[in-house]
């Protein structure tokens, strides 16, 4: 999947400064940090110093902060697939089909959608790629018993013919995948 990004505008967001004493030497080390009033008070460590940070300010109007969040999009090579569309797109799909079951708050997920995306690049007109977010659709994970995401699972003829799970090298991917292609 790849990230788009949303740009919002919001309240301004408080500075604070904490003073944490240096594990090396007796001197402290000011760390700036942002509080969102929205966030119920996350912490946003800033990396500039203050400082920096003053210039941009008069470009902005007063009161207005832009904050820009990524939003997951999909390749054209790899598709959504939902528990509503699950038995036309997979099991009833003419050969090999690779479902990548996973989480948006998962990391070892983000990990692996790379690969995922380059093996759907490589094996184009082969396989057909699917995703399938377990928050959103979760029964068809239930019905395959997926207890950990990353689970990566091979259909062949609308059936299950291989299961991967966790965040594994391309190479056992690609050995996975290459037992199912005639």
């Amino acid at each position: 999947m790849a990230a788009a990004f949303t740009c919002t505008s919001l309240p301004p967001l408080s500075l604070r400064s904490e003073t944490k004493a240096a594990a090396s030497s007796s001197l402290s080390a000011r760390r700036l940090f942002a509080v969102s009033p929205e966030s119920g008070g996350l912490r946003i460590r800033l990396s500039q110093s203050p400082s920096s940070i003053q210039p941009r300010v008069p470009r902005l109007r007063r009161g207005v902060v832009v904050v820009c969040e990524a939003q997951e999009t999909t390749t054209d090579l790899v598709s959504i697939v939902n528990d509503s569309t699950w038995d036309s797109l997979v099991l009833k799909a003419d050969g090999p089909v690779l479902v990548d079951f996973w989480a948006p708050w998962c990391g070892p997920c983000k990990m692996i959608d790379p690969l995922v995306n380059e093996l759907a690049q490589q094996y184009t007109g082969k396989v057909k790629f699917y995703k399938l977010n377990t928050d959103d659709s979760p029964s068809t994970p239930s019905q395959y018993n997926v207890r950990s995401i990353p689970t990566i699972m091979i259909f062949v003829d609308g059936e299950k013919k291989d299961a991967i799970i966790g965040a594994v090298p391309k190479s056992t991917l690609t050995s996975s995948i290459d037992k199912f292609l005639q």
